[in-house]
């Protein structure tokens, strides 16, 4: 059973314990560098990309997030998880750093605002029909060639799920919904590396 934690300084941190616990996986929450080295795999939440980007700075996270990543730690990314994975940000302020690792433009609130966000069924990983939550949501402007799209959304097939190696990112909280289906990919993905 692979030890998967959830970066738990900001986000949806229960939601997603719960849903990779659901998946087969030993959830834990990550707060500190030492507990980063003690797990498998990462899950970064939805919440606020700036906010999230800000405390990894203050406890001194961001390094060691981004040693993990490009040491080939697995990590999924969910809304603003998926910001902070995105090697470019369109919409970011000024200076927002991110841990980068998938060859991606990732644009910031692109689908508006929090009254514009919607529920919407999408296939993802050509695993069949999942219902996607999209809150204050960014959607995937460009990738690069090594980069995998897994799921699309929306007026003009809009990016909203992808993979580059052992790195996955949804637009959407997959954790607010009772499917555990995108959790069973990542934790599958986990296992095989």
């Amino acid at each position: 059973m692979p030890t998967i934690g959830v970066f738990a300084l900001q986000g949806d941190v229960r939601e997603h314990v719960r849903s990779l616990e659901e998946a087969g996986a030993k959830a834990v929450p990550v707060r500190r560098p030492a507990e980063l080295d003690a797990v498998d795999g990462l899950v970064i939440p939805g919440g606020e990309s700036t906010t999230m980007w800000k405390l990894a700075e203050t406890f001194d996270l961001l390094e060691p997030l981004r040693m993990r990543v490009k040491n080939g730690m697995p990590a999924y990314g969910s809304c603003a998880g998926m910001i902070m994975l995105a090697d470019r940000i369109q919409g970011g302020i000024e200076g927002q750093q991110t841990i980068g690792g998938i060859d991606m433009t990732v644009r910031r609130n692109a689908f508006g605002r929090q009254v514009d966000s919607f529920e919407a069924d999408i296939d993802f990983a050509g695993r069949g029909a999942l219902r996607a939550v999209f809150i204050r949501a960014p959607w995937v402007e460009s990738v690069g060639p090594e980069v995998e799209v897994l799921a699309l959304a929306e007026a003009g097939d809009r990016i909203v799920a992808v993979r580059q190696g052992p790195l996955l990112a949804t637009s959407f909280h997959p954790e607010l919904t009772p499917d555990a289906g995108v959790h069973s990919y990542f934790v599958e993905m986990v296992r095989e590396l």
